[in-house]
């Protein structure tokens, strides 16, 4: 999981549980009330107004320092509040036809895997701004990421969808209908990579310009090494939840998943046929968005 930010830290300073208390560290007086009506709440004098600014001024100056350590080490990051998630949201451009599905599919069971409507956002700028004609989706549960890329690309656009959970298939196909991109999208119903050997096959290497896996986290490094053949030079390959839920940090953790992210991690920043920015932030993950880390990889050179 990210660390939380220099904000966040701030909030977690141990702050005075009350300004008598606060008063009594400091060794000054009692706060002194003035009289007030019962159906108001007392007022400060002047001397415990000064010690209330004295105390926010100290309050400040450690965030302010936190802040400056977090900034020192790399660790700029801003803490993610329900409050402050919510305002992201709500700055999001989300089509109502994917907010109908996130809807539907928060009710299913694994709704967690959906990515959130800021990552969809940014897949489908991502796109846009590569002028993305031909694009790939490793792992398409209910639809979300892959409808929002179909609504991204051109009439003359194509996806091709690789998924093999039939149940989570006939829900995206539905929505894909309803938005109207079903004819931009070619549903893949196998392996996922037994479809990206099959594209191979069929002569279409080097002919794609765009491919997202969110799939099988231990096949991370197979499902790339096929995506690097299919994706041409300049194109974009983007692997998303590649910090795994913090657990690729833990050294003691070594099951098949964590170990497969980590060495996949290991090998791409070592790779010379990508240029790499592994992105994320500090959302935490219940909300679902980049908190569990995204790598996006630009193809350099022919593999």
């Amino acid at each position: 999981m990210p660390r939380l930010a220099a904000a966040a830290a701030a909030s977690a300073l141990p702050l005075p549980r009350s300004p008598a208390s606060a008063a009594r560290r400091l060794g000054a007086a009692p706060l002194r009330a003035l009289p007030s009506s019962a159906s108001s709440p007392p007022r400060l004098d002047a001397s415990a107004c000064r010690l209330r600014r004295r105390l926010c001024s100290s309050s400040s100056s450690a965030a302010t320092a936190a802040a400056v350590e977090e900034a020192r080490s790399g660790r700029k990051q801003l803490g993610m509040t329900p409050p402050l998630y919510d305002y992201l949201l709500s700055n999001v451009r989300e089509h109502p036809i994917l907010r109908d599905l996130r809807d539907e599919t928060a009710a299913m069971r694994g709704s967690q895997m959906q990515v959130s409507p800021a990552q969809a956002q940014l897949l489908a700028m991502l796109v846009q701004i590569l002028g993305a004609q031909r694009c790939i989706e490793v792992g398409v549960f209910t639809g979300y990421s892959s409808l929002a890329v179909a609504l991204a690309l051109p009439e003359s656009g194509r996806l091709v969808a690789c998924e093999r959970d039939e149940r989570c298939l006939e829900v995206a196909k539905k929505y894909y209908q309803r938005a109207g991109v079903a004819h931009k999208i070619d549903v893949k119903h196998a392996l996922a990579v037994d479809s990206l050997r099959s594209l191979l096959d069929c002569g279409e290497a080097s002919s794609y310009d765009f491919a997202f896996v969110d799939a099988d986290k231990r096949m991370y490094e197979e499902y790339f090494e096929l995506l690097l053949k299919l994706v041409r030079v300049g194109g974009l390959i983007v692997m998303d939840n590649v910090l795994w839920y913090g657990r690729v940090a833990d050294p003691l953790v070594d099951d098949r998943k964590t170990v497969s992210i980590r060495d996949f991690n290991k090998k791409v920043l070592e790779d010379k046929r990508v240029d790499i920015s592994m992105v994320s932030s500090s959302v935490p993950l219940k909300y679902v968005s980049i908190g569990d880390g995204m790598t996006i990889c630009r193809k350099l050179v022919e593999p």
